[in-house]
């Protein structure tokens, strides 16, 4: 529901001079209408086998994928900046790929043994995941491929199983991204009856089928086995409406955090969500517009340490409650040295 603009009347000049308030840097503190701190980042991050490793994402200057013990490091440093969360991702041998993505629910996969060491080392940052089966899966989707089609109740059984697995491994934030319907009704049942109750969901709900995430998918090994493209779960980018009819579905199963993914692009959705529901909403600023941004400072034409800044302010002044963004260490170092 597009909510009418309320009237205002302001005093003609020179009784009104905006730029009062903008004539010194206290009086701009002061009158200031969003702030961005620490608080609001969650840090995305790559994770691979092996020990004292740390790979480089050619599409992603400066994201590497860190082997577990170079990610325990990582996650104390996030936590003497002051970051609350980190999500996890995995890079999967492509040998424990299959069709049927078994190796998502196995309890010592590398996604969970992940979580565990991180938790024994930084018991107090807060863990997010990934519940999707495309880094598990022969074909490269979110979900079951049978003659072609993504299957939709067999994939929730499969994210059922991986949610439980994650949620024994210790997992703070259960971050389900595969767009199928009715998978968060599934997992919040099946953690109920399970004792973890207070475990929170933080549902992709309006992923659209977006061509800014190629980046991510070089991250995770998923690009090479991708068979077609993702249109049929993913959302439509011309689609709007559609996006509140599915926070309201995913809030009604039991979703505890809404999230909009990509990020800038999709602002417009970012302030909807906040304005009609009024519930906790995050923004994930995707690889590609990581990359983007990073590419134009590379070459000098932009001030990459200015854009970073202006581009996370963005989701806070559309209503955003927090951003998953690869520049969360870069960006709480800024805020702490500010």
């Amino acid at each position: 529901m597009n909510r009418p603009i309320p009237s205002r009347t302001v005093a003609p000049f020179p009784t009104t001079r905006l730029r009062r308030t903008r004539s010194s840097a206290a009086l701009r503190d002061l009158v200031r209408e969003n702030s961005l701190g620490v608080n609001d980042l969650i840090w995305p991050v790559f994770v691979v086998e092996g020990d004292d490793v740390e790979q480089e994402v050619a599409s992603m200057p400066g994201v590497t994928r860190k082997s577990i013990d170079r990610l325990v490091e990582a996650a104390h440093e996030a936590a003497d900046l002051g970051i609350p969360a980190i999500c996890l991702f995995p890079y999967t041998d492509p040998a424990l790929k299959s069709e049927a993505c078994e190796e998502a629910w196995n309890p010592d996969n590398l996604s969970n043994r992940a979580i565990r060491a991180i938790k024994q080392a930084v018991p107090d940052i807060a863990i997010m995941t990934d519940i999707a089966l495309d880094p598990y899966n022969a074909n490269g989707h979110d979900g079951i491929v049978q003659d072609g089609e993504i299957l939709n109740d067999e994939t929730n059984v499969a994210l059922v199983r991986m949610a439980l697995a994650q949620a024994e491994a210790g997992a703070d934030i259960l971050g389900p991204s595969d767009m199928m319907d009715g998978r968060i009704g599934a997992i919040r049942s099946a953690i109920e009856g399970a004792d973890h109750r207070n475990l929170t969901i933080m549902s992709y709900t309006a992923k659209y089928a977006s061509a800014y995430y190629g980046p991510f998918r070089d991250a995770v090994g998923a690009s090479g086995a991708l068979k077609g493209d993702k249109k049929t779960y993913q959302m439509d980018p011309a689609n709007t409406d559609e996006a509140m009819r599915l926070v309201e579905r995913d809030l009604m199963e039991g979703a505890d955090m809404i999230m909009v993914k990509p990020g800038l692009p999709y602002l417009d959705i970012c302030r909807r969500v906040k304005t009609e529901f009024g519930v906790p909403t995050f923004a994930y600023q995707v690889s590609g517009e990581y990359a983007m941004q990073e590419a134009a400072a590379a070459n000098g034409w932009l001030d990459g340490d200015k854009v970073m800044a202006e581009s996370l302010m963005a989701f806070k002044r559309a209503g955003c409650d927090g951003i998953l963004t690869y520049y969360a260490p870069r960006m709480a170092k800024m805020l702490s040295e500010a």
